[in-house]
């Protein structure tokens, strides 16, 4: 697909060729034969990018340049001439100039620089375009007031200033997205590109080009050279979202690049080196992987700089409430729906649900219910019946025996209190202690099961194992 671009030269043989190159490869062309002119049809219409000569009459091409990155900042220039020289070319480039062509132009040169120029102006288009509906649409923090939150919050904001990477963890739907955008937009980097990578997503055998790039011819269909995800990243963070799916062969491969922070396109052989903030996420147990041999250790470890977990909504029922309102805000001011509210018996239902897809499930559940009731107020007999069923009432008979379990947990507590330690700490420690050996038996022996029950990490479970001296074999 074509550009639009500004050729900005006093010399129409010049024109008249770079017009018939740039045509036939698919672009429009505005033409401009003095700096003042060039810059006139600027404040009108912006093209793609700019082809502009350093030797102009009045208003020199270097000037003409100052005065486009200062008005319109990213737009790609490419400096041509005829009696360049190198001081010349680096001058242009500490100015903000894309590249630098001599004359006579080469065809396939023109051609190429286009190609690049046009492609890094759309892809900070869209950049540009992501921030600012992300800045309108999304969360720059999780909402939420329960403590699993404010807790989470709290560490995002002393990590995100950090160069640190971070390893998010959490089962799907619960926001690992948001926190990794979070780090990001608190970081020095925030004014930098935020690239995700969803690794689950991307064919086996198209992997290596999308993360590193490739040159062109490197395989069959690649008609041009293309910028991997981490060039795209440089200088700001790269997102690698589902790394719990990357293949072995792939995750060889990003050790590399992930500890020498340089690497190679697909079919090419210079190196090309980065600056990148690598944050990944995964709704997988790493350790359990690593002990299947779907997943290297020294990866695991390599990325494990900084772990988060973000919690599942059923560990902050009280934040249902707020997330709803959020969600009924965002659905009104983008499709312009009738608001609606839920009334104080939908509400307690809504919280008691275990929410299996977490935030992402209750967000569809909002706007299943603004197509039904837009305008209206939800009562607890209109949610369906997977809500309704999840909340069961408590039978007399059920009641009953809780009751009399809790008499019984009573006079337990009681017998520890008068026979065990008069220390809180050890005491808490001998029933940890008594409680990870029942559930380990329970499990038959199986840490990962037994970490997922009890909702601790396989490393820090094999610590209090190995504490309190409990054998796992």
């Amino acid at each position: 697909m074509g550009g639009q671009i500004l050729i900005i030269d006093d010399e129409e043989g010049i024109r008249f060729s770079l017009r018939g190159i740039l045509e036939d490869d698919g672009h429009d062309v505005v033409e401009a034969e003095s700096g003042e002119q060039g810059l006139e049809l600027l404040g009108t219409d912006i093209p793609d990018m700019v082809f502009l000569d350093i030797w102009l009459p009045g208003m020199d091409g270097l000037e003409v340049l100052e005065n486009i990155t200062k008005d319109h900042e990213g737009l790609p220039v490419i400096m041509i001439s005829g009696h360049g020289t190198i001081e010349t070319a680096v001058k242009a480039l500490k100015i903000g100039a894309f590249d630098f062509i001599e004359k006579p132009l080469s065809l396939e040169k023109v051609v190429v620089a286009t190609r690049n120029a046009i492609e890094f102006s759309r892809l900070r288009q869209e950049n540009l375009a992501l921030k600012t509906r992300i800045s309108t649409e999304q969360p720059i923090k999780l909402t939420g007031e329960s403590g699993p939150i404010a807790l989470l919050n709290d560490v995002i904001s002393r990590v995100a200033p950090t160069d640190s990477w971070v390893l998010i963890t959490g089962e799907n739907g619960t926001g690992k997205e948001i926190v990794a955008r979070s780090i990001h937009n608190q970081s020095g980097r925030s004014d930098k590109p935020l690239v995700a990578v969803n690794c689950a997503a991307i064919p086996e055998e198209l992997i290596e080009s999308e993360l590193f790039g490739h040159e062109k011819g490197a395989f069959t269909g690649a008609d041009r050279a293309q910028e991997g995800k981490f060039e795209l990243a440089n200088g700001g963070t790269l997102f690698l979202d589902e790394i719990g799916d990357m293949s072995l062969k792939t995750q060889a491969k990003i050790l590399r690049i992930l500890q020498e922070q340089s690497f190679e396109h697909v079919g090419g052989r210079k190196t090309i080196r980065v600056d990148v903030r690598v944050i990944a996420a995964t709704n997988k147990d790493l350790l359990g992987e690593i002990e299947a041999g779907n997943f290297r250790e020294d990866l695991y470890y390599r990325l494990k700089v900084f772990p988060l977990e973000v919690p599942p909504l059923r560990e902050r029922a009280g934040d249902v409430t707020l997330l709803i309102n959020d969600f009924v805000e965002m659905l009104v001011r983008q499709h312009g729906f009738k608001p609606i509210s839920f009334d104080s018996g939908a509400l307690e239902t809504l919280k008691n649900y275990q929410w299996p897809g977490n935030v992402r499930e209750l967000k569809n559940f909002v706007e299943r219910m603004f197509i039904m009731y837009a305008g209206e107020t939800v009562s607890a007999d209109r949610l369906p019946p997977e809500f309704l069923s999840g909340v069961s009432a408590v039978p007399a008979a059920a009641a009953s025996e809780e009751v009399r379990q809790e008499a019984g947990e009573s006079e337990m507590y009681e017998a520890i209190i008068a026979d065990g330690p008069d220390d809180l700490k050890q005491a808490r420690a001998e029933f940890e202690a008594k409680f990870l050996e029942a559930k380990l038996r329970e499990f038959e022996g199986n840490i990962s099961q037994l970490a997922k029950a009890v909702g601790l990490e396989r490393s820090s479970l094999y610590r209090k194992l190995k504490a309190y001296k409990i054998q796992t074999d």
